[in-house]
């Protein structure tokens, strides 16, 4: 309660002087709990995931809409410690960065998020520390996970649509649309250079709208390498067809979709984008200082939750920015009416200012 109050009350920037403020012991005893404690935290973790899936499945079964399982992964990146360093972070390691275009050193984070009907909560947060391979990490997730009451899918960038992971997803009830680069079976080039030869007035090419943009889109329906069947579709902006760079290739294991729902749907994978920025800029992912690896997955285990309760806080569902903003009010309100009662009752300057932080 010291961390969740913590994020609300100053706006934590990951520093552990942040929970001196929210609590009647030294700093250090917050940071020891999440080192060392005795904390049954796999049991918070259970309960999370249990309440997440009971919750986005029940919306499934009364909506029918699908469930989309979002996965994605991020850095959150720190200093490379000196050769000197005696007690260096743990687990951290230099990951290629496509954001920043380079290797950067820091965690590497696994999230898994599940979203229907315009429901998206985190379902779990896992360090990637080379001990398992990030491929096993989704594989385990898709076994765990129950499977889908309705047709569903499992969204995901280049790096996670391998034959293997698809094929535990589709076991589930989850079909996969991914991005990936590929190479269709029965024709002898990479999809790049088949861009090459793709013009406006093929009869493959429709013009297709999604998020207010419009995108020139080659539609490949057949067998792929390790796949049976899938739909491809090769993408450019309206506005720059047949430029290397814009291109973007996407998957379907479900040949049924339309183009337009292909689209549409993997658009809804920005919502793990979103799950990211906000948790570094209002929940502290890129900027705590937890040196072991325990007390660094106890920490982000905590994030997850404090995420969860700003989604679920108004008793029905609400974006992250609303909950965090109306929990945060309601906590400034408690301090000040503290404050007030304090005064009433004849408390001492000194009383009102050690309440007050």
């Amino acid at each position: 309660m010291t961390i969740i109050v913590s994020v609300f009350l100053r706006g934590y920037r990951g520093k552990t002087v942040d929970f001196s403020i929210t609590s009647q012991h030294h700093r250090t005893t917050v940071a020891y709990f999440l080192n060392h404690g005795k904390w049954n935290d796999s049991a918070l973790q259970k309960a999370l995931k249990s309440s997440i899936v009971e919750l986005i499945y029940q919306e499934a079964r009364s909506s029918g809409q699908p469930i989309f399982c979002i996965v994605d992964d991020t850095i959150a990146s720190h200093i490379k410690p000196s050769s000197q360093d005696l007690h260096p972070i743990e687990a951290a390691y230099f990951h290629q960065s496509h954001l920043k275009g380079r290797q950067d050193y820091g965690h590497q984070v696994v999230s898994v998020m599940l979203s229907c009907n315009g429901i998206t909560l985190n379902y779990a947060v896992i360090l990637y520390d080379k001990t398992k391979s990030k491929i096993k990490i989704v594989q385990d997730i898709a076994t765990e996970l129950p499977e889908a009451p309705v047709i569903s899918y499992f969204l995901c960038d280049s790096w996670y649509t391998s034959a293997g992971i698809m094929k535990s997803f589709l076991e589930k009830g989850f079909y996969t649309i991914g991005n990936r680069i590929l190479y269709p079976m029965g024709i002898r080039q990479k999809a790049s250079e088949l861009a090459l030869r793709i013009r406006k007035s093929d009869p493959n090419v429709s013009l297709v709208t999604v998020d207010k943009r419009r995108f020139y889109v080659y539609r490949y329906e057949g067998n792929l390498n390790k796949i049976s069947n899938a739909v491809v579709l090769l993408s450019y902006p309206e506005e720059c067809f047949g430029n290397p760079k814009a291109l973007r290739v996407f998957i379907s294991t479900n040949v049924s979709l339309s183009t337009q729902k292909i689209l549409d749907s993997y658009a809804k994978r920005w919502s793990i984008e979103l799950f990211f920025r906000q948790s570094k800029q209002k929940l502290g992912l890129d900027k705590y200082q937890i040196r072991s690896s325990q007390g660094i997955q106890r920490y982000w285990l905590i994030m997850s939750f404090t995420h969860y309760l700003c989604c679920m806080c108004k008793g029905n569902h609400c974006t992250f920015e609303e909950g965090y903003f109306y929990l945060q009010k309601q906590l400034k309100e408690e301090r000040i009416t503290a404050i007030y009662r304090l005064i009433q009752h004849g408390a001492s300057l000194e009383e009102v200012l050690t309440i007050a932080g």
